[in-house]
C-alpha cells in the first residue's frame, strides 16, 4: 500500500467518523430530550435537545476539517484544492462561531464576564492594574 492510498483511507476514516458524529451525537441528544419530555419537562427537553446536538454538530465539523486538511495537504495538493479548502475553512468556522453564539447566548470573547458577573468584572479590573 502506497502512502497515497493510506492518506486516502485516513481522509475517509475522518470523514466517516465525522458523519458518525453527527448521526449519533444528534440521536442521543434526541432520545435525552424524549426522556426529558416523558418526565413532563417541555421546555427543559427543547433546550438540551438544542444545546446537545448543537455540540454535535460542532464536533462532527471539527473532524469533517480534519478530513478536508489531511486530502488538501497529502491526497491532491493542488492550489484549486487549497482555495477550496480554504473557502470550506471559512464557512465552517462561521458555521461553528454562530452555533457557539446560539449555545452559549454570548459573544466568545465576553463568556468570561458573563459567567462571572458584575463582581467578578470588577474584581478582574481591580486586580488586572491601572488603564491605560
Amino acid at each position: 500500500m502506497t502512502f497515497h492510498e493510506t492518506m486516502e483511507l485516513v481522509v475517509t476514516g475522518f470523514e466517516a467518523a465525522g458523519v458518525a458524529i453527527l448521526i449519533f451525537g444528534s440521536l442521543a441528544a434526541l432520545m435525552s430530550a424524549a426522556a426529558k419530555l416523558r418526565h413532563g419537562d417541555g421546555r427543559a427537553a427543547y433546550t438540551h435537545a438544542r444545546q446537545d446536538v448543537g455540540r454535535a454538530i460542532l464536533l462532527g465539523l471539527e473532524v469533517l476539517i480534519i478530513a478536508d486538511i489531511v486530502q488538501t495537504i497529502t491526497v491532491d495538493p493542488t492550489l484549486n484544492n487549497a482555495l477550496t479548502l480554504g473557502l470550506i475553512v471559512l464557512v465552517r468556522t462561521f458555521l461553528s462561531f454562530s452555533l457557539e453564539i446560539e449555545l452559549d447566548g454570548t459573544l466568545p470573547w465576553r463568556r468570561n464576564s458573563a459567567d462571572t458577573g458584575p463582581a467578578g468584572a470588577a474584581e478582574t479590573a481591580s486586580t488586572s492594574g491601572p488603564a491605560d
